[in-house]
């Protein structure tokens, strides 16, 4: 007889790991199984009516997910703002909390621990929109099919799959190297699933305008290529009952128009066209409302609260050029643009200087000296973080607001000295190669131009030659796509669970890998190392002293100047349009609107 040894305690937990009808990064899930609606959607919005939403830009592309057209697909198809229209995923996430999915596509899941293997169960009631069931074999082509044609960074993160084992008629195991990657088990439940059977998997690399199909709850009714885009609501989605559906996709159809500039977009949802429209500029949303229809109450102001960390917006250094490799002369740079004298001119006083990448919440760095936790991480990069940054006593200048402060002036001016800079007949050259240092910053509207041009004539005040070039905005994503570029505004998108999408956005892999989000070219070990720490994390204090310490990482690379943000989102919408009461953390989610003439029906 032979005599089997007895599972070790370990091996019987990974095999006894219950099933859920939700997963967390960190942390146990908010809503328990029976909750009837998250909490930022009204399970009792009415149904029906139009929504139109205007976007500046163009779009040539109806896949996100690949790198030919990824940058400029039409809007809507999966996104968070504009609702996941026509692509859904195995989880469905919560933006009440900071990372928390929900059953969806898949009606449960399970993970142990130790997070090397994820388990799925399909929802039997799952169907794309022309009525065929999701398969497990859908969930497996759609997982290969990115990791084999998709974009950085959903191909590098479904390439970790080490094992696909199908356990039941619905139900999908897969595995992973060795559950290191603690957030990739989530980001694998949020994978787009297509069709097998109505998807081509020869051209899927290749930009289309020919609709991919979906699950979602619209289907395209019309495509004007780089004009305006239609869904149009199907009335047999499958998961219209759905708790985690109830309160969202009220409209019948919805419009996305688009709009060369921001001028012509403004005056669009003056006249009506646009149902709401999502500020930005401060001067357009103290000075854009003093027309008929908001004065008489048609048009509202509504001011949305974020809580999540604010958006690092910034003009990006190109540090693949020589100009910028050095990072004493980006930090000299980043010095010299005077927020005080943009902020009280141009903006009414109404923004807050951005300083790092998490500001306004618990992960930012800013104030806080490093911990012991930080400082251990940090320790084998010892000239990764600048001594202030590391004390937390590091802020960008503060301008007498005059536009030439000649005290900053000066501490810029010694810096680029330091870093073999002179000054020779008004222009500031390298001493070696007598070369001028001087760059062009590319611009895509008028309120970047603005802003550039203030930025630019106090970099002559010592000698520094920029040009600023506005284009359209398809030669500006062509160009920002190819990397031809010195300097480029770009907004670095925050969250309260930041994760493997930093490797995308800042590692080594992604400096020239075609199609990546590492639009500054940062090639740093220790930016890696960060970021592995961040997504290994198994504790939030580990997690959190691993963002603190990436924070202090790229506050002292100087890889962008920072710019500026407000801590609540800005809509004005026609009073035929109506939000919710509660909000999510995130801000405004226009998928859970509902029209004001439905309510009346």
């Amino acid at each position: 007889m032979v005599l089997l040894a007895p599972l070790s305690t370990a091996q019987a937990d990974e095999d006894n790991v219950p099933w859920a009808h939700a997963i967390a990064m960190h942390g146990e899930p908010a809503l328990g199984p029976d909750f009837k609606s998250l909490p930022y959607a009204n399970p009792d919005a009415p149904e029906g009516g139009v929504l139109t939403l205007g976007v500046q830009g163009t779009f040539d592309s109806l896949n996100s997910f690949i790198v030919q057209g990824g940058w400029t697909s039409a809007r809507g198809m999966k996104e968070r703002t504009f609702g996941s229209n026509i692509f859904e995923s195995l989880l469905a996430r919560s933006y009440a909390e900071p990372f928390t999915l929900y059953a969806h596509l898949a009606e449960r899941v399970r993970m142990p621990e130790s997070r090397k293997w994820i388990e799925f169960e399909l929802n039997p009631l799952a169907r794309f929109s022309d009525g065929s069931p999701v398969t497990v074999d859908d969930v497996i082509f759609s997982l290969d099919l990115i990791r084999d044609k998709g974009r950085p960074p959903y191909s590098s993160w479904y390439g970790e799959i080490v094992d696909k084992e199908i356990t039941g008629e619905r139900s999908l195991k897969i595995t992973f190297g060795d559950g290191d990657n603690r957030e990739l088990p989530l980001l694998i439940a949020m994978a787009p699933i297509f069709s097998k059977t109505h998807t081509n998997a020869e051209t899927f690399d290749k930009s289309t305008l020919t609709p991919i199909m979906g699950t979602g709850p619209y289907v395209f009714s019309k495509i004007e290529p780089g004009r305006r885009v239609i869904y149009r609501k199907n009335p047999d989605y499958w998961a219209k009952d759905l708790p985690i559906k109830a309160g969202f996709d009220n409209f019948d159809e919805i419009r996305i128009e688009y709009y060369r500039d921001e001028t012509t977009l403004q005056e669009a949802f003056r006249k009506g066209l646009i149902d709401a429209l999502q500020f930005g500029d401060p001067v357009r949303w103290e000075t854009g409302f003093d027309f008929p229809a908001a004065k008489e109450g048609k048009v509202i102001k509504t001011i949305i609260p974020r809580e999540t960390p604010a958006n690092m917006r910034g003009i990006a250094f190109n540090t693949r050029r020589a100009v910028f490799a050095d990072r004493s002369v980006r930090e000299a740079l980043s010095m010299l643009f005077d927020f005080e004298w943009v902020n009280r001119n141009i903006y009414f006083g109404l923004y807050k200087r951005t300083t790092g990448y998490w500001d306004n919440s618990v992960l930012s760095s800013v104030g806080r000296p490093a911990g012991d936790k930080e400082r251990a991480l940090l320790a084998p990069f010892p000239n990764a973080v600048t001594p202030e940054v590391m004390e937390g006593t590091w802020r960008p200048p503060v301008t007498d607001g005059s536009g030439r402060d000649r005290k900053v002036l000066r501490a810029a001016l010694g810096i680029l000295k330091n870093a073999g800079y002179t000054l020779k007949d008004g222009q500031l050259a390298n001493e070696s190669t007598n070369a001028p240092l001087a760059f062009e910053i590319l611009t895509k509207n008028e309120d970047e131009e603005k802003l550039a041009l203030a930025y630019a004539r106090t970099l002559k005040l010592i000698g520094v030659e920029v040009q600023v070039r506005t284009v359209d905005p398809s030669q500006f994503e062509d160009r920002r796509i190819r990397r031809d570029f010195d300097m480029v505004f770009n907004t670095w998108y925050s969250s309260l669970s930041p994760g493997a999408e930093q490797y995308g956005r800042w590692s080594s892999a992604a400096a020239n890998a075609e199609g990546s989000f590492n639009i500054v070219g940062a090639h740093s070990p220790a930016i890696d190392a960060m970021i592995d720490a961040i997504v290994g994390a198994r504790t939030e204090e580990d997690f959190t002293a691993a963002v603190r310490a990436f924070d202090r990482i790229l506050i002292s690379g100087a890889y962008a100047v920072p710019l500026f943000h407000v801590s609540d989102d800005w809509v004005g919408r026609w009073n035929r349009v109506v939000p919710p009461k509660v909000n999510s953390l995130y801000g405004v989610e226009f998928d859970t609107w509902w029209s004001a003439d439905a309510a009346v029906n």
